[in-house]
């Protein structure tokens, strides 16, 4: 009979030699309940005894050898858990579509850093709310977006010389080439929708400004087959238009005016398969070469064409 609160060497099936403590029962040929150094209750495990009370040095042998046993078991749990609950990576969008990331302002910490918040248009029109951009170019993003608002904040209401209109709210926005991969994630019980950059080429990301209404339109008209990029000459009579298109086109470059360390290129614009344009300023950064066509436009528009 061996004794309630007694330390056994013990080798369990299936699991290495370690040392237990008896809850109660006899030993010889029956089933003990056990406690393993670990503290983890192990139920009606069968034993093989090896050795039991081996004098002071066997004792502290063993649990040396209980203790390594327990710190292997934790190190391997400890790696083996974040694998297992793990969220995989999906891929949104088209492999030959234009994706859109819209920041609003707010910025969220995850992962340890600050991160911006926005939105994710799709090439299909599809929006993805409550959407994080996490990796590369995060806080290029954070600081492009705060430049412009304080720029919306400058000029919004003012009045364009050339066609005497309000200035209006324009906005920043990220072109992905291909295809974006995100992840899902539970921040403060919310659910966001994390695009890992890192995961994103370079060379497929470049970053673009143009009236606030208008963002949808402009992805839209990029994955429109016969959209093209064009650039306005400085005396274009396109600024002279009383519309929107007229102030926006003259307004991106009054931005690169202010701030070309941000802003660097205005008075590009998207002419679309009937005619219609709309006119778009480039971020210094990013500036993907695969977007060349529309963030680096050589053909000059002509209205009249």
């Amino acid at each position: 009979m061996v004794r309630d609160g007694s330390w056994l060497y013990c080798e369990v099936e299936h699991l290495p030699a370690t040392m237990i403590r008896v809850l109660g029962g006899t030993w010889r040929g029956q089933t003990l309940q056990v406690i393993p150094l670990s503290s983890c209750v192990v139920w009606a495990v069968m034993l093989k005894v090896f050795v039991c009370y081996g004098g002071v040095m066997g004792a502290l042998k063993y649990v040396v050898i209980g203790v390594v046993v327990v710190v292997v078991v934790a190190t391997a749990l400890v790696l083996l858990l974040p694998t297992l609950h793990r969220v995989p990576v999906q891929y949104v969008g088209l492999s030959s579509g234009y994706e859109a990331f819209v920041p609003n302002g707010q910025t969220i910490n995850y992962d340890g850093h600050t991160d911006p918040e926005g939105d994710l248009i799709l090439s299909n029109g599809t929006t993805i709310h409550d959407v994080v951009w996490d990796g590369q170019y995060a806080g290029t993003i954070i600081q492009n977006h705060n430049q412009l608002v304080q720029l919306n904040n400058q000029f919004v209401g003012q009045t364009d010389p050339f066609n005497n209109q309000p200035y209006v709210s324009l906005q920043d926005f990220y072109v992905i080439k291909g295809q974006v991969p995100i992840m899902n994630t539970t921040i403060d019980g919310q659910t966001y929708y994390v695009i890992e950059a890192n995961n994103i080429n370079p060379a497929d990301v470049a970053g673009f400004y143009t009236y606030d209404n208008w963002v949808s339109n402009f992805v839209k008209a990029m994955n429109t087959q016969g959209t093209y990029a064009a650039r306005l000459s400085g005396n274009s009579p396109v600024f002279q238009w009383t519309n929107t298109t007229g102030t926006v086109a003259y307004q991106t470059m009054v931005y690169e005016q202010y701030n070309p360390y941000v802003y660097v290129a205005g008075g590009d614009v998207l002419v679309q398969p009937n005619g219609t344009i709309i006119p778009y300023g480039v971020t210094s950064s990013p500036l993907g070469s695969a977007l060349f066509n529309f963030n680096s436009p050589q053909q000059p528009y002509n209205p009249s064409s």
